[in-house]
């Protein structure tokens, strides 16, 4: 008898191991969607055929080349120095993830960029309430560097939000860029970067640090906007941007810019107009 009640709890015992471990490799956390990680600049890229055309008749459109240069600011941080995270980030959609333990799973996979080819590795952990994301990346081949944490973050365990911190590059291990993000089923509702980078690379204090741009949809014929915070050169200033993401249309308002609390407007081919 004695001997039937051991095998039977050895069976328990087995079946309740392998369950246990069947729990914690059952699903791989979801990824994060790509937009998580960037702001839509499509309307303010620099040599806008409309633009270039206009202003080169004499006809204004200062509105829209604000907006434009205040964007920019921001968007060369995510095309240059962060080109190769971001991209990397991209393509792990297209890799298989493998369980490596304690709820952690790793996509690992490739990227060319430039020329140049980059070993990635993201790691996801499933915790409580939320899922533990970091990438390390390896620069391979000429100009190459030693694998390390480009960036990492969390998402919440439903999907609907997190924060990624983005370090500066293999030259400067450290934080540069905050961003944090909120979805609607796949579709990113708000992103907002923030500057987090102290010292720039003369080792000097950042003056652009706190800086911040958020990006999102709203309702109405200007469906789209920016709210920004930035360091001009002397002192910092806030302004809104808003525009329609189809006809390109949209206006801006800035109190150190333009010297009242008005919006100015520009129209579907960027030129200044008045606004309604």
């Amino acid at each position: 008898m004695k001997k039937i009640i051991s095998q039977v709890l050895l069976i328990i015992s087995l079946c309740s191991f392998l369950t246990s471990c069947k729990k914690d490799k059952d699903n791989p956390p979801a990824l994060p969607p790509e937009e998580s990680m960037t702001i839509d600049f499509s309307n303010f890229e620099p040599g806008k055929k409309s633009a270039v055309a206009y202003s080169s008749k004499g006809i204004e459109n200062s509105n829209w080349e604000f907006a434009a240069l205040v964007a920019g600011y921001f968007r060369s941080v995510i095309a240059g120095t962060l080109a190769v995270p971001v991209y990397s980030f991209k393509l792990a959609s297209g890799s298989a993830p493998v369980f490596i333990e304690n709820k952690t799973w790793e996509w690992s996979y490739s990227a060319s960029l430039a020329g140049i080819t980059y070993k990635a590795r993201l790691t996801g952990q499933v915790r409580t309430s939320d899922v533990q994301w970091k990438m390390y990346i390896t620069g391979e081949g000429s100009g190459g560097f030693p694998e390390f944490l480009w960036f990492e973050g969390t998402s919440e365990s439903d999907g609907t939000g997190g924060q990624w911190i983005l370090n500066h590059s293999p030259q400067f291990k450290e934080p540069v860029l905050q961003i944090d993000w909120t979805i609607s089923g796949n579709t990113a509702v708000i992103v907002k970067y923030t500057y987090i980078r102290d010292l720039d690379n003369n080792r000097d204090p950042d003056p652009f640090k706190t800086s911040n741009i958020e990006y999102g949809k709203q309702t109405g014929s200007l469906d789209s906007y920016y709210s920004i915070f930035y360091f001009n050169g002397l002192a910092f200033s806030e302004m809104d941007v808003e525009w329609n993401s189809t006809t390109h249309n949209g206006r801006v308002r800035s109190l150190a810019n333009f010297g009242d609390p008005n919006w100015h407007c520009w129209n579907g081919n960027l030129v200044n107009v008045i606004c309604p």
